[in-house]
C-alpha cells in the first residue's frame, strides 16, 4: 500500500480517536539539569547559549551562508521538504512577540502561540524532555540575539501531507507530552543525567530510532539505528549490540567521538559530523560522560535491516580486492586498520558492518571530512570517486569492505549504488 492509501486508512479508523484525545498535564523527567535555582539575564543567556550549541539548533535554523537562527534551512524528507523556521526576535517572522510560555508549549506540546499544531519535523516527541529551566534558558538566549527581518518559507509538502490538520490524527495515535521512560531502581546522577541529554535536547532518537511509514518512531527500538528519511545516511545503533552498536565502545570512546568527532573505533560523517562540529564539541566533558553513561546502560535491541543481498560472489569480492588496494589501502590499510587520527579503521567500524550500506557507498561516491574541532582542527578527507567508479566498482568495493578483516555485513547490490548517487546528486 502507498504512502496516501495508508494515511487515508490511517484517516478513518481515527476519527473517533482524535475527537477523545485530550492534553493531560506533562511530567519532565526527574533529572538533575545542573542550573542554579535563580540566575541573573546574562547567566541564563549563556547557560542558553551552551544548551543551543548542545542541541545544535543552529543546524536547522540557519541557511548555508546565511544568518543565524534566521531559517531556511531545508530538510529534506520522505513527505516533502520543511524549511526551519526564524528563531530571532524579530517581531514579524521570529519570536519577538513569542513568550516564555508560548516557547515552552511549542517545546512540550508542539503547538505554535495560536495554537496550530506544529508538524513533529520540529523534534518536539524529544523536546518534550526538556525541563522548563532549560526551555527559559534558550528562549532567553534567543530572545538575546539580533533580530533578522527574513520571511519565513513555506514548507514543500506533497497531499496529502500539507493538510496541517492531519497532524491531531498523527498526534493521536503518536504522541503524548510525557516522559515515561522507566529509571533503574537506583539510578546514578551521571546516568539520570545522561537520559536528559540523550532523549531530550540532543534529541538523539530522531535520527537514531527506527520509524514507521508515517514518520513516528518505533519506541520499542529506540536507538536502534535507521536510516535518516530523505536522505542518503544511516544512523546506527547506539544500543549495546556488539558488532553494529556500542557494545564494545567504552564510554571513553563515546565521549572521544562526540568531542573530537574521531574514536579508535569510527569517526564522525554527515550529520553526526555537523552535530560534532556545531554542537557537542561544545559540551563539557560532564555531560558527555553522562551521555556515555546512559548509552553504555543500553541493551542490545533489533536493528534495522536496510541491506537484504547476502554474501557477495568471489568474482565480485575480487574486483573489489583490486579496486580497495588500488584506490583505499594507501590510508585504511591492507588490513583495514586505519591509521588514526587521520585516517579511520574499516575493521569493524559500526558505520561499515552496519545494515545499511548507504554511508559506506555515500563516503565512496562523494567523499568527505570528519569534524573540524578543537582535539582534531585540521582533520583529513577522504577524495570523491564518485566519478572514476561506476556503480559496479562502487558496490564491488563497498562490498570488499564489508565483508573483509572480520566483517560480516551483507553484499551491496546495484540498485542500492544507484539510489544513494541519486540522493546525492
Amino acid at each position: 500500500m502507498n504512502k496516501r492509501g495508508f494515511l487515508l486508512g490511517v484517516l478513518a479508523a481515527a476519527v473517533a480517536a482524535v475527537g477523545t484525545v485530550f492534553w493531560m498535564g506533562h511530567r519532565e523527567y526527574d533529572a538533575p539539569v545542573r542550573v542554579v535555582a535563580a540566575e541573573d539575564g546574562g547567566q541564563q543567556i549563556e547557560r542558553g547559549r551552551y544548551l543551543a550549541r548542545l542541541g545544535n539548533c543552529v543546524g536547522c535554523h540557519t541557511a548555508p551562508g546565511g544568518e543565524a537562527f534566521a531559517g531556511g534551512r531545508a530538510l529534506a524528507t520522505p513527505f516533502g521538504t520543511f524549511y526551519g523556521p526564524n528563531l530571532t526576535p524579530d517581531p514579524e517572522h521570529g519570536l519577538g512577540k513569542w513568550s516564555a510560555d508560548d516557547f515552552w508549549r511549542a517545546l512540550h506540546q508542539g503547538k505554535a502561540p495560536d495554537g496550530s499544531l506544529l508538524y513533529p519535523a520540529f523534534p518536539y516527541p524529544s523536546y518534550r524532555h526538556v525541563s522548563r529551566t532549560d526551555a527559559d534558558a534558550l528562549f532567553a538566549y534567543l530572545r538575546s540575539l539580533p533580530p533578522a527581518a527574513q520571511a519565513n518559507r513555506p514548507h514543500e509538502l506533497g497531499f496529502p501531507y500539507d493538510q496541517r490538520w492531519l497532524v491531531a490524527v498523527w498526534r493521536a495515535f503518536y504522541f503524548r507530552p510525557t516522559s515515561d521512560e522507566p529509571a533503574p531502581a537506583q539510578p546514578s546522577e551521571a546516568w539520570l543525567r545522561g537520559r536528559y541529554l540523550v532523549q531530550g535536547l540532543a534529541h538523539c532518537a530522531e535520527c537514531h530510532t527506527p520509524r514507521n511509514r508515517l514518520g513516528a518512531m518505533a519506541l520499542d527500538a529506540g536507538l536502534a539505528g535507521s536510516l535518516i528519511g530523505g536522505q542518503s545516511w544511516y544512523a546506527p545503533p547506539l544500543t549495546g549490540d556488539r558488532v553494529t552498536g556500542l557494545g564494545d565502545w567504552s564510554r571513553q570512546d563515546i565521549v572521544d567521538l562526540l568531542k573530537t568527532g574521531i574514536a579508535p573505533r569510527s569517526h564522525a560523517a554527515g550529520p553526526m559530523a555537523e552535530a560534532v562540529h556545531q554542537g557537542f564539541q561544545y559540551a563539557n566533558d560532564a555531560d558527555l560522560d553522562a551521555m556515555a553513561v546512559y548509552l553504555k546502560s543500553l541493551p542490545a535491541v533489533g536493528t534495522d535491516t536496510a541491506s537484504v543481498s547476502g554474501p557477495a560472489s568471489p568474482a565480485l569480492m575480487s574486483v573489489g580486492g583490486k579496486l580497495y588496494e588500488q584506490h583505499c589501502a594507501q590510508c585504511h590499510g591492507a588490513d583495514g586498520q586505519g591509521r588514526s587520527p587521520a585516517w579511520p579503521p574499516l575493521a569493524g567500524n559500526i558505520s561499515v558492518v552496519a545494515a545499511s550500506s548507504d554511508n559506506a557507498v555515500h563516503m565512496v561516491l562523494s567523499g568527505g571530512f570528519a569534524p573540524a574541532t578543537a582535539g582534531n582542527p585540521q582533520p583529513h578527507g577522504m577524495p570523491p570517486f564518485g566519478q572514476l567508479l561506476g556503480d559496479q566498482d562502487v558496490a564491488a568495493v563497498v562490498s570488499f569492505i564489508r565483508q573483509s578483516w572480520g566483517n560480516q555485513a551483507s553484499a551491496v547490490s546495484l540498485p542500492e549504488v544507484r539510489r544513494v548517487r541519486e540522493a546525492v546528486r
